[in-house]
């Protein structure tokens, strides 16, 4: 049924049909182990650091509103 639909669509699709069909295309090539090390990598990088960023942007926003 879903190929029907793609067909009927000629070659036009969503973000949402583009992003699926990537994840699984990737998730084919690359296998499970990819995403739980891309996912260690992600906590890595951003982790404790990108939340603190975040925490110092919202308290200077607050002194700014109070002045």
């Amino acid at each position: 049924m879903e190929v029907r639909f793609l067909e009927e669509r000629k070659g036009k699709m969503t973000v949402e049909e583009a992003g699926r069909r990537g994840g699984l295309k990737t998730a084919e090539t690359h296998g499970e182990e990819f995403y739980s090390e891309i996912g260690r990598k992600g906590g890595r990088i951003g982790g404790p650091k990108g939340g603190q960023r975040v925490r110092e942007l919202i308290e200077e926003g607050k002194k700014r509103e109070t002045e």
